[in-house]
């Protein structure tokens, strides 16, 4: 159960560097802004893996304060960040080194960002602790579900559990980071 759950946080951590740093640091393509409000986003790993449902306030200044934050972590973590614009949505293509383990990931993005989209991850993790390495596949489905909750405010992310964390207080994170 422990070489899952490490999978599946290499697998968030993957697609929260695609999903949020990758235009900035890709090609000019960029993913459109989500519409601002309460987003749900369930997340669901392959092999037994247990799934994770989250919600997300956010708004434009929010998700381009994500880039901000997330781009030089990636830089410094990811040797190869690609992005491209599909008929279908948009392809994503990365290798990055998070924690010694080597992350090897293939992300197909659709739908729209006003109301749901989806993305499927797979990664091929190795190096590392042997937990973190094998193949996995994670599916992330978002969709709107209106406006945040009184005593919420943007950047907010409610993981389960009822624990709240701000994406803004990432930032701190920037200092934290050491390549490896």
């Amino acid at each position: 159960m422990r070489r899952y759950v490490s999978l599946l946080n290499i697998s968030v951590l993957s697609a929260t560097a695609m999903l949020w740093a990758v235009p900035a640091i890709a090609d000019p393509i960029e993913l459109p802004a989500r519409k601002a409000g309460l987003w749900e986003m369930k997340m669901q790993g392959s092999a037994g893996m247990p799934g994770m449902t989250m919600q997300h306030c956010t708004d434009e200044s929010t998700d381009k304060s994500m880039n901000t934050t997330f781009s030089p972590m990636a830089k410094d973590m990811c040797s190869k960040n690609e992005m491209k614009k599909t008929a279908t949505g948009y392809v994503t293509d990365s290798v990055c080194n998070i924690g010694g383990t080597t992350s090897t990931s293939h992300a197909e993005i659709t739908g729209d960002f006003n109301s749901a989209y989806t993305m499927k991850i797979t990664s091929q993790n190795s190096g590392g602790a042997k937990a973190n390495t094998g193949d996995s596949t994670t599916q992330l489905e978002a969709k709107w579900l209106g406006a945040c909750k009184p005593d919420q405010k943007p950047g907010d992310i409610m993981m389960p559990g009822g624990m709240k964390m701000n994406v803004k207080d990432m930032e701190k994170m920037k200092g934290m980071h050491r390549p490896q």
